[in-house]
């Protein structure tokens, strides 16, 4: 008995080595098993749209951990990683991505950046949207803070990739799609924005709505500016279209004689009523200016610059208010250029000679009336006139040789008279002053041609 006892009671000393073996085995393959588990059950939801998606192998178990976008959606996945060989048990801790009711999702501008929020239906939607929108607006931030939930209207994107669109379209503003309905508000970034966007929006998906378009058009601004040392006057900003753009920029080349003209208008709906009309004299009291800046902006003019005497600073004041439509309003801030240096006689006919050799005064067909494109080149003539204060003058009035000579003696005087009187009314004496009419007796050019005739219809100025 005590030899059997001691030999059966030896057997667990050499069932140590064996337990330890195993266990040592068990420690170095079973990582290598759970990998193996993992990558597989991973591999299995490849095609499966799912968001927070992890997967944690122990042993030959898997705890599947993912947000789903249907019931359907969330059921096949955890399917397909049952089904994945070896597999002992799938710890099943999926549910579904929250559903938002209402569906609000937004697209906001602002100075420095785009700004997405609210929700989107799913990553691969959040990713298109966000994507579009930095196409849009290229160049610009783009901020995503949009999170992903249930419950969208049936053709979101396209809505949504439409509304973007028309972020591009906003120097600021927000855009907001509740279920099926729109809401926008802010400012276009260009005239035409807010008529284009609203253009857009008739070509929602079925079933979207406008519910509020708050847009709000820039003013609607014209710009021209006077410089005297360059020599030229610019303009810019929105015209109507392409005929009042032609329209005003010859009254420009006709009323600037002395100056390049420089334009950058663009055309653009959103004119006020009456803009050409106002426009047009607004141009003519610029060109009076030494120096000057003019605004349209809606139905408002705003003029300011130097004039070069007195009486022109308050002509041109009066003047725009009485020449503007109905319903615009003027803002004038004018003050006088300092009056220029005294000359001898020689030099203000030179002074004299030089301007008249760029503009003729101009003078309504058949008329004495002085065409008011003529202004500018009057007040130059007379702030010459104004710097020989002792010198007397001559305005001699000239014609073509078309016509009888009678009547062509008659206009040249009358409109020889007519200039006297505007230097007059400008504030010179009457007795420096004298006017004579020729008639067609000098020509400076044959009268066989009409450019002849042209320079044949004039008015010189004659210091003696």
């Amino acid at each position: 008995m005590r030899g059997l006892y001691s030999s059966s009671g030896k057997w667990w000393p050499g069932a140590i080595p064996l337990v330890i073996l195993w266990a040592i085995a068990a420690w170095t393959t079973m990582p290598a098993v759970e990998a193996d588990l993992g990558a597989r059950a991973t591999a299995v939801l490849k095609d499966t749209v799912l968001d927070k998606t992890k997967i944690t192998a122990a042993g030959r178990d898997i705890t599947l951990t993912a947000e789903a976008f249907s019931e359907e959606g969330r059921r096949a996945a955890v399917s397909a990683v049952e089904a994945v060989p070896g597999l002992r048990l799938v710890n099943d801790r999926t549910k579904l991505v929250p559903e938002a009711s209402p569906y609000v999702w937004s697209i906001e501008r602002d100075v420095v950046r785009v700004t997405l929020t609210g929700s989107a239906p799913l990553p691969a939607s959040r990713t298109r949207l966000a994507d579009g929108a930095r196409a849009a607006v290229n160049g610009t931030e783009v901020v995503d803070r949009m999170a992903l939930a249930r419950g969208a209207p049936q053709r979101f994107d396209a809505a949504a990739m439409l509304l973007i669109d028309q972020i591009a379209k906003l120097k600021q503003g927000k855009i907001t799609l509740t279920g099926t309905q729109v809401a926008l508000k802010g400012m276009a970034k260009d005239l035409g924005g807010r008529e284009s966007i609203a253009a857009a929006l008739r070509t929602l998906p079925d079933g979207y709505t406008v519910g509020e378009n708050d847009i709000e058009a820039p003013p609607y601004v014209f710009r021209a500016y006077k410089d005297p040392v360059a020599g030229q006057v610019t303009l810019d900003g929105y015209v109507p279209d392409n005929n009042v753009h032609a329209a005003l920029a010859a009254a420009t080349g006709r009323k600037f004689f002395n100056e390049k003209v420089v334009d950058n208008l663009k055309a653009s709906v959103g004119a006020p009523k009456g803009f050409l009309e106002a426009a047009t004299p607004a141009l003519g009291a610029l060109s009076r200016l030494s120096t000057g800046t003019l605004v349209l902006s809606d139905r408002e003019v705003h003029l300011s610059g130097d004039a070069l005497y007195e009486v022109a600073a308050n002509q041109i004041r009066g003047g725009l208010n009485k020449e503007l439509p109905q319903g615009w309003t003027v803002k004038a801030d004018l003050s006088v250029k300092p009056a220029a240096a005294p000359v001898d006689a020689s030099v203000c006919q030179q002074l004299f000679n030089g301007l008249l050799a760029k503009a003729t005064i101009q003078f309504e067909s058949a008329s004495a009336s002085i065409d008011k494109d003529s202004a500018a080149l009057l007040d130059r003539l007379i702030e010459t006139a104004m710097r020989c204060p002792n010198a007397k003058i001559e305005v001699a009035g000239h014609t073509d040789s078309d016509g009888d000579p009678a009547f062509n003696q008659s206009l040249s005087e009358k409109r020889a008279r007519e200039v006297v009187d505007y230097m007059v009314r400008a504030g010179l004496s009457p007795e420096r002053l004298q006017a004579f009419g020729y008639g067609s007796k000098i020509p400076v050019a044959g009268n066989d041609t009409d450019a002849g005739k042209a320079k044949n219809r004039r008015i010189d100025f004659v210091v003696r």
